[in-house]
């Protein structure tokens, strides 16, 4: 359902992310990545991080589970952005920072702590990881789109199934893009 809709609706919100600026949520992250570092970003969407993070000199996998998504985030990017899913990322100690803003909300429940041991094992010892979600408690499904939302308490739920990661901040903000007033858990953790 949720990569219908990005499928169908790629242009969209293309145009509706692309340039909403997000150096206040780059700062607390890119400060802990080393420099020149290899950063993936899981769910890159528009491909609009990637490129932020490419012009500040890091290394840049990109990926995106739908296909739309990864077409336009390769023309934006000028990077080879893979169609692959975050459940698939089996990588191990292959990044000092991985970036997944607003794209694990979109996975249930249940397969969100398999994919925080994916990730805690992709990160390379003192790497980064920032991820965001829609503040709340639960699943539900909004306009097509299947969403988990997450707390401070549910969060640390998760990461108890990650020994090596420990939280380095977490804050609330509201959307950025002028037309929403939701609130999102800013997350950043480091390993080792």
């Amino acid at each position: 359902m949720t990569l219908e809709f990005y499928n169908q609706n790629a242009e969209s919100f293309f145009n509706d992310t692309i340039q909403v600026d997000m150096s206040e949520l780059y700062r607390p992250f890119i400060q802990r990545v080393i420099p020149n570092g290899r950063i993936l970003d899981a769910g890159c969407g528009s491909g609009r991080d990637a490129k932020a993070f490419l012009e500040k000199g890091f290394q840049v996998d990109a990926m995106d589970a739908s296909v739309e998504m990864v077409k336009l985030a390769t023309q934006h990017t000028g990077l080879p952005v893979k169609l692959q899913t975050l459940e698939s990322v089996t990588d191990i100690e292959a990044y000092d920072g991985i970036w997944a803003c607003a794209s694990l909300l979109h996975l249930s429940e249940a397969v969100l702590p398999v994919v925080f041991t994916q990730f805690e094992a992709a990160l390379k010892p003192k790497g980064v990881w920032y991820m965001s979600f829609k503040y709340g408690n639960g699943e539900r499904e909004k306009n097509g789109r299947v969403f988990t939302d997450l707390n401070e308490e549910r969060l640390q739920e998760l990461l108890s199934h990650c020994p090596s990661l420990t939280l380095a901040e977490q804050w609330v903000t509201v959307d950025q893009r002028p037309d929403r007033d939701e609130r999102w858990l800013n997350v950043v953790v480091t390993k080792g």
